[in-house]
């Protein structure tokens, strides 16, 4: 069971020359209060090698002293403390989870790699030295690496985290397969909060049934935190404090996502929320819906990020103009103003390289047009989820209702299709 887990660590192991080791950790849980902390989300390269989600691990694959070598550290069980904080993984638990046969203490880390490099010169040591900008806090990972570079300071410092992305971004047969389930979940919970929707209610209320439907069906969390805006703040990309009372005759924009093992799913879809469309609002839905397709039908192998989101303006722009909305191309801006694509799996989004890269089989994205526009408290996304396969792209999230005629069919029967 661990043999997909082998093959990506010997993939990354490639790239090591001789005098090089890879180290990764998990990172630590972060205190929120006095007696509380953050929920804890292992390093996303580490889980993707190991398999393991713990804090206080580490995974160091080396290529030294004319051999190859994968070592995995991970924490001391301590009976009294687990007694408050649940068990921690055993070395032999640790060694069926990763499939790493040599397992060590945590603590045994720093002497390990002073022997290490007492037997061998060390001249190239990689982390995840992965930052948007330069003013970012340190993450964990980062600062294990200037404390390494600090300890050792003749070995060269690798960036390990652009190596990783390639290898991510092509997922195998058992990472569809759980973006899929996340897919599969999602679409309970949307259907569920569907079912309930009424005017007059809070934004949270849709919050809460969505997130009730895909635990019930089996989801580990959401995916990241759900967005659901109702009228104006349907307008508001990244919009997730759903406090506001969604009025008759408004939408409401849900962009939301069930995470299974560790994988996500992520899909936007527009509502009424008295359970028709306006005219207005229906006119402004299908041309979104139309750059939704267009998406789907151009996705393939070669074709690239940027040319998929030039086509999604265009056909943005062109709906707009025929409605009259805007009199030249360019005006899209004022109303479409996000790319049309991410690539999903481990993250929401998901490590990727260069969005000029042409696509591959096996990567999935998203595709996710929108209109925005504010003056008539009209804000609409479609996204659905694609994996691009030999040919074009098959659409994961097909089953979920996007049409706007059985979206308001489902409103009207109040059908789930879940139990409670």
């Amino acid at each position: 069971m661990t043999e997909h887990l082998a093959k990506r660590r010997e993939r990354a192991a490639e790239h090591l020359r001789e005098g090089s080791v890879l180290l990764l950790f998990s990172g630590e849980s972060v205190p929120a209060s006095l007696d509380a902390g953050y929920p804890f989300e292992a390093n996303r390269h580490f889980f993707y090698l190991t398999g393991l989600r713990r804090e206080n691990m580490a995974l160091l694959l080396a290529n030294a002293a004319g051999k190859r070598s994968e070592t995995l550290f991970i924490e001391e069980p301590q009976p009294d403390m687990e007694r408050w904080t649940g068990k921690r993984v055993t070395r032999e638990q640790a060694k069926e989870i990763s499939g790493v046969e040599d397992v060590r203490y945590i603590d045994a880390l720093p002497g390990f790699l002073g022997h290490l490099a007492s037997r061998c010169d060390i001249e190239e040591a990689w982390f995840d030295c992965y930052r948007d900008a330069m003013g970012d806090v340190d993450s964990y990972n980062m600062r294990k690496a200037k404390a390494f570079a600090r300890a050792y300071p003749t070995a060269r410092l690798r960036n390990a985290h652009p190596m990783l992305a390639r290898l991510r971004m092509v997922k195998d047969e058992r990472e569809i397969a759980l973006v899929r389930q996340a897919i599969a979940e999602t679409d309970a919970g949307l259907r569920r909060m569907l079912s309930r929707l009424r005017p007059g209610q809070m934004e949270y209320h849709a919050q809460a049934e969505f997130e009730y439907g895909i635990r019930m069906a089996g989801a580990e969390a959401a995916a990241f935190p759900t967005i659901a805006g109702s009228g104006l703040n349907g307008c508001m990309l990244h919009y997730d404090t759903n406090d506001s009372r969604m009025e008759p005759g408004t939408l409401l924009l849900c962009d939301l996502g069930a995470r299974h093992a560790g994988y996500c799913a992520d899909i936007t879809r527009t509502y009424p929320v008295s359970g028709r469309y306006t005219p207005r609002q229906r006119e402004i839905y299908e041309i979104v819906l139309g750059a939704n397709r267009a998406v789907a039908r151009a996705a393939k192998p070669g074709v690239t990020l940027r040319q998929l989101n030039d086509l999604c303006r265009d056909a943005l722009a062109e709906g707009l103009l025929r409605i009259g909305k805007i009199a030249q191309k360019d005006e899209i801006d004022r109303y479409y103003m996000h790319g049309v694509s991410h690539h999903l799996g481990l993250d929401t989004h998901d490590a990727a390289i260069d969005e000029g890269e042409g696509l591959a089989p096996g990567m999935i994205i998203t595709d996710e047009p929108g209109l925005y526009i504010d003056e008539e408290t009209i804000g609409i996304r479609i996204e659905d989820d694609l994996l691009v396969t030999e040919d074009g792209c098959e659409v994961l999230s097909e089953a979920i209702p996007r049409e706007a005629e059985e979206i308001e069919a489902l409103m009207a029967r109040g059908e789930d299709g879940v139990c409670g």
